[in-house]
C-alpha cells in the first residue's frame, strides 16, 4: 500500500556552500562540509532520490513510479511524464554569490539540447540581515548592450537586486537573469533540467588564476531582455488556509500555516503532491492510526491515488509548501 514517502537527500558538496543544513537541518553527517545544495526529492538521472521510510525504504523514485504509475503521480502526469517526476526539489545554502546565471525555455532546450527548460521559483528560508536576490534586469536590456557588459566585467550594474528576507518568493521563469546573493537559504522548485548558463562570475579566479568558464552566446540567445515591474511575489500570509506562490505550466506552488488538524483532499489534482516543511513540525495522517512526521526543512510525496490526508500540527504553528503538476 502506497504512504507518504520520504527520501534521502543528495548532499552537493560546493565552494560557496557553508554548514547551515547541517546544523540547522540535520542534513548529511559532515559538520565541517561546504554542502552548497541538497537534492531533496530528484529523478535527475545519476542523483535520483532513495525512500528513506517505511516498507518502500531503499527503492529509488524512478522505481516506484514504474510500480505504481498513475497511483503515485497521476495518470495525466504519467501519461506526459512517464518515470520522471517534472520537478526538482532543493534547498540552497549559499554562504558566497552564486555566478548571475539563465536558463533556456522548453522549446529552446527540447529543440537544441533534447532536454527539459528550467522555469523554477524560490522561496527564501532564512537569510542573513544584508542579503540580495537578483532577479532580472534593472530596466529593459537589449543583446548587445549585455554582451558589451560581460565583455567589460560591469553586468552587475544592469541587474535588479533586491533586498531577500524570510519568507520571500521571487518566481524566475525560464529567460530570466537570476543569481542568489550570499547569506541566503532557499528553497527552490524547478523543472526537472540541469541545463545552466553562466553569464557572469564577478570575474572571480581560482588559485591558479583561472576565471569559471561562461556561456556568452548561449546565454544571450535565451536571455529576456525585459525589465519586470515587481519581481519579489507579493503575497499575504494566512491561518488554517492556503496561499498561492506560483502558477505556471510546470507547478502550482501554494504557502500553508495552520494551527490545528486539518484536512486536504487532494485526489481530483489527479497528481502527486510534494510538502516541503519550512517551520515547526506536523504530523500527516493518511490512513485511520497510520501517520508520516515531517520537520523544518523535510520534503515528503503524497502519492495521488490517497483519497484525503490529515496535518496535525506537533508545534505552535506549522507551515508547509505545497507543489503539484495541474494538467
Amino acid at each position: 500500500m502506497l504512504y507518504p514517502l520520504k527520501f534521502n537527500p543528495i548532499l552537493k558538496e560546493t565552494i560557496w556552500g557553508g554548514n547551515y543544513l547541517y546544523k540547522e537541518l540535520g542534513k548529511g553527517d559532515k559538520p565541517d562540509a561546504k554542502v552548497g545544495e541538497t537534492w531533496e526529492i530528484s529523478s535527475v538521472e545519476g542523483n535520483v532520490s532513495v525512500v528513506s521510510n517505511g516498507a518502500f525504504k531503499g527503492n529509488n523514485l524512478s522505481e516506484m513510479i514504474e510500480v505504481y504509475m498513475g497511483d503515485l503521480v497521476g495518470e495525466k502526469v504519467y501519461e506526459k511524464h512517464g518515470l520522471e517526476l517534472p520537478v526538482l526539489i532543493k534547498i540552497i545554502d549559499a554562504q558566497a554569490d552564486l555566478s548571475v546565471q539563465v536558463h533556456p525555455n522548453e522549446k529552446q532546450a527540447n529543440e537544441k539540447y533534447n532536454a527539459h527548460g528550467k522555469t523554477e521559483m524560490w522561496y527564501v528560508l532564512d537569510c542573513e540581515k544584508e542579503a540580495k536576490i537578483v532577479s532580472g534586469f534593472d530596466k529593459n536590456s537589449s543583446r548587445a548592450e549585455v554582451e558589451k557588459a560581460i565583455k567589460e566585467n560591469a553586468v552587475e550594474e544592469l541587474l535588479r537586486a533586491d533586498d531577500a528576507a524570510p519568507g520571500d518568493v521571487f518566481f524566475i521563469p525560464a529567460g530570466r537573469v537570476h543569481a542568489i546573493g550570499g547569506g541566503n537559504v532557499i528553497v527552490e522548485i524547478q523543472q526537472t533540467s540541469d541545463i545552466t548558463f553562466r553569464v557572469y562570475d564577478y570575474d572571480r579566479r581560482d588559485d591558479q588564476g583561472h576565471a569559471r568558464e561562461l556561456h556568452v552566446e548561449e546565454s544571450l540567445e535565451v536571455l529576456d531582455y525585459q525589465a519586470q515591474e515587481n519581481n519579489k511575489t507579493p503575497y499575504e500570509e494566512a491561518i488554517n488556509t492556503p496561499v498561492n506562490l506560483a502558477k505556471c505550466d510546470y507547478f502550482t506552488t501554494n504557502l500553508f500555516s495552520f494551527d490545528k488538524k486539518l484536512g486536504r483532499d487532494y485526489y481530483f489534482l489527479d497528481s502527486y503532491v510534494i510538502l516541503i516543511c519550512t517551520e515547526g513540525e506536523f504530523d500527516i495522517e493518511y490512513e485511520e492510526g497510520e501517520a508520516v512526521n515531517i520537520k523544518k526543512g523535510e520534503s515528503v510525496l503524497l502519492p495521488a491515488a490517497i483519497r484525503e490526508y490529515f496535518f496535525n500540527p506537533k508545534s505552535e504553528k506549522a507551515t508547509f509548501i505545497e507543489t503539484y503538476l495541474e494538467l
